[in-house]
């Protein structure tokens, strides 16, 4: 008998509907082919919860989510929260409520380059090849979380505290580890220890964890230097590991080497369930237009199912990307002139069986 996997379905905001039906169906042809089973339930975050709710995070999506095995994500944001500074709820705070409820705390964003896509990319083409790193960001703790926070009376000074403890740190660097010993066994870890007192203890937790690890290599980079390395060796890093601030700004700015923020997928993994999302955003202003480049969430979903065990599926997937992206099979963010959906197809039928 065959695999059944239950998938939370979350769409959200903006363009999050129109990629996430074009992954549903990627996944669906890719379990027909390989032989396992998926079964889909929608639940609301973001905007569109709170406008049905008044919620981003709904008790009803909390409890889909803890009872799949693992949760596609589209996209959270909407101009009249984004655009309002009084807005006392927003979407985005579902996101975070998501991360700390499902226990969330450790953000995977892989960033390769496709020789395809080198002409959209700012780089040279020498600097681009053979590019191939995994972001691993620490993701319910630091500057984001950190308590206390705030403003003083008079509004004329305002603080933000950055808080981390040494489980957080080794939970999150475990990952790190795991992960580049099915790579190319080497870590990177970013920090700013030559001012900030988190990052010293950052350090100290990693070096003594990384004698668990002798096949894998562990160097130390500033945050600073490393920003500017991405820009000028990028092939140097394998497995990127850094707090939440840090690896929220150089993961983005990594999502420039492949050309378009539309070819980056994460995961966001922990104790419980998984979920996988494009880094992308809502991108309010292509929503409805059937223009948006799905591949972002399309390679989130074969993260999904690389996490659960269907390796060949999730392989055969990325494959399709590829072959997609060689023969101009594109959106027209990355010069092409077919519709998300139009794209969507051209997956299937390179996945049929």
């Amino acid at each position: 008998m065959s695999k059944t996997y239950s998938i939370a379905v979350l769409p959200g905001d903006g363009i999050g509907p129109e990629v996430t039906i074009q992954s549903i169906q990627v996944l669906l042809t890719a379990a027909e082919k390989f032989g396992f089973q998926l079964t889909f339930t929608e639940g609301l975050v973001g905007a569109a919860a709170i406008d049905v709710t008044g919620n981003p995070y709904p008790q009803e999506t909390a409890k889909l989510c803890k009872e799949s095995d693992a949760i596609l994500f589209g996209a959270i944001g909407h101009p009249k929260y984004d655009n309002d500074p009084n807005a006392k709820v927003r979407p985005e705070q579902g996101l975070l409520a998501m991360r700390r409820d499902l226990g969330l705390f450790a953000n995977l964003r892989p960033v390769k380059t496709w020789p395809a896509l080198y002409h959209a990319s700012p780089l040279k083409n020498e600097l681009l090849d053979g590019v191939d790193m995994v972001f691993v960001r620490e993701l319910t703790g630091g500057i984001y979380f950190g308590e206390p926070r705030g403003r003083t009376e008079n509004g004329f000074k305002a603080f933000d505290s950055c808080v981390y403890d040494k489980n957080e740190i080794e939970r999150v660097s475990k990952v790190a580890f795991e992960l580049a010993q099915k790579r190319r066994k080497k870590v990177t870890m970013v920090d700013k220890a030559n001012v900030l007192a988190t990052s010293r203890l950052w350090r100290e937790t990693v070096t003594e964890l990384a004698k668990s690890y002798p096949d894998v290599e562990l160097d130390f980079m500033f945050v600073d230097n490393a920003a500017m390395q991405l820009i000028r060796n990028p092939r140097f890093f394998d497995v990127v590991l850094t707090e939440n601030m840090f690896g929220d700004i150089l993961s983005d700015e990594a999502s420039m080497l492949p050309g378009s923020m539309g070819m980056l997928p994460s995961a966001s993994i922990g104790s419980k369930v998984g979920l996988f999302e494009p880094i992308h955003g809502s991108y309010p202003q292509a929503a409805g237009k059937n223009i948006a480049n799905p591949f972002a969430s399309v390679l989130s979903a074969a993260m999904l199912l690389t996490q659960l065990g269907e390796l060949e599926a999730a392989s055969a997937i990325e494959q399709a990307v590829e072959t997609c992206l060689a023969e101009g099979l594109v959106t027209e963010d990355l010069g092409g002139k077919l519709s998300t959906a139009e794209v969507g197809n051209e997956l299937i039928k390179i996945l049929k069986p």
